[in-house]
């Protein structure tokens, strides 16, 4: 048995667990955690470099995991940051702390006028524009959590109501490592795809095999996109192998059906990222695709297991479920107008690549994997407002 096939303990699989979920670790929060993984980095190493082509990095200060997608998705980015201008301003406020010593302070004033001349975009900042004090807040607040820099006094937030106020701040050990290495000039590359076509030209084997990892493990689902899917073929072919693969490595295991696979997990645990934290619209979700379930002898469902319906149909379907199994959501929900219910379950359901919207023609795609999810109430629950009815 090689070392990639080895069966990993529990300790491993949580140390590979926390690789794949944090952005890092650092050892001055999560000290037994990074110690644990620099002990076992050659082991870990070889795992991710073989299966995903990915590089784990032990630095004396962090572990990381470098995690390049196949395909970026929206859902991957800072979730905090609401337009273009938060990254400008986030990657010019990088290039400011990298320019400063460890521990080094600096008052936000002289990073806000670095960061206006660095700014790239087509217009300067103004920062007695309130929705550019607005970015720049987002901004900083992120590379404050990330590590990269600590406030020692002051408050970012008084800053979005006054562009005098004043923050002391200081640099970190990490802001050097936040973004990643790469071996050639950034300033060659002309697009995402370029980067990526350049990423898959240093993987010198075993392509298809990493493709369909990163996929598996970074992705809610992983659809068949077309009749001749090499991706998807391979996932079907080798399903038993992969299986046995992901069952000893880590608390998953792969389901694999025509037209989607996917990881899901037995047991619920805190460390992974299932779904969203808004529990109130989850519930909506879940509750909708159920009564989609209870209504597909009626629905059109194409060769790859997807139904399309106009917008008004599938607020005809929120209605009645609204009707059926509101009595458990969130207030908020049950007080909303259907349309805007409609909306938001639509926009969760693209995040967890459960559909895709067509604006022009106000259609909505359900994806097969949304048929694997469904909701219902606890007996004790329903027999309780059975009651409270009579």
């Amino acid at each position: 048995m090689s070392e990639t096939e080895e069966v990993f303990d529990e300790p491993l699989v949580e140390a590979l667990g926390r690789l794949f979920e944090q952005f890092w670790v650092l050892r001055d929060e999560e000290p037994e955690a990074y110690r644990f993984i620099r002990e076992h980095e050659n082991k870990l190493k070889r795992y991710v470099q073989d299966k995903f082509g990915y590089d784990v990095i032990v630095h004396q200060h962090f572990a990381k995991l470098e995690k390049i997608p196949v395909e970026p998705k929206s859902w991957m980015g800072i979730q905090s940051f609401t337009e273009p201008m938060d990254y400008a301003i986030f990657c010019c406020a990088l290039a400011y702390t990298e320019q400063k010593a460890l521990d080094e302070q600096f008052l936000l004033s002289d990073l806000a006028e670095s960061i206006e001349t660095l700014y790239p975009g087509e217009f300067p900042l103004d920062w007695t524009n309130y929705n550019h004090r607005r970015s720049l807040v987002r901004a900083l607040k992120e590379v404050n959590e990330r590590k990269l820099m600590k406030t020692i006094d002051g408050n970012i937030e008084l800053f979005q109501h006054n562009e005098e106020e004043e923050v002391l701040y200081e640099v970190t050990q990490y802001a050097r490592y936040f973004m990643r290495s790469y071996p050639d000039e950034l300033f060659r590359f002309h697009s995402i795809e370029e980067m990526l076509e350049d990423e898959w030209r240093r993987q010198p084997d075993g392509g298809r095999r990493k493709r369909v990892y990163r996929k598996l493990m970074l992705s809610p689902f992983v659809h068949r996109q077309s009749e001749n899917d090499a991706d998807f073929a391979y996932i079907r072919n080798f399903r038993n192998r992969l299986r046995d693969d992901f069952e000893k490595h880590t608390p998953f295991r792969l389901e694999v059906f025509k037209n989607v696979a996917m990881l899901t997990i037995p047991e619920a645990k805190r460390r992974y990222t299932l779904f969203p934290d808004n529990k109130g619209l989850v519930d909506v979700c879940l509750h909708v695709m159920t009564e989609l379930r209870e209504k597909q002898d009626e629905l059109a469902i194409n060769e790859f297991g997807e139904v399309r319906l106009p917008i008004a149909s599938l607020e005809q379907t929120v209605r009645d479920a609204k009707e059926r199994t509101d009595h458990g959501w969130a207030k908020k929900f049950r007080e909303e107008r259907i349309p805007e219910v409609t909306r938001q379950v639509v926009k969760q359901w693209q995040t967890w690549e459960m559909a895709d919207w067509d604006e022009t023609l106000r259609v909505v795609t359900i994806r097969s994997g949304a048929a694997r999810l469904t909701s219902v109430y606890p007996k004790d629950y329903l027999e309780k407002v059975e009651e409270e009815k009579t």
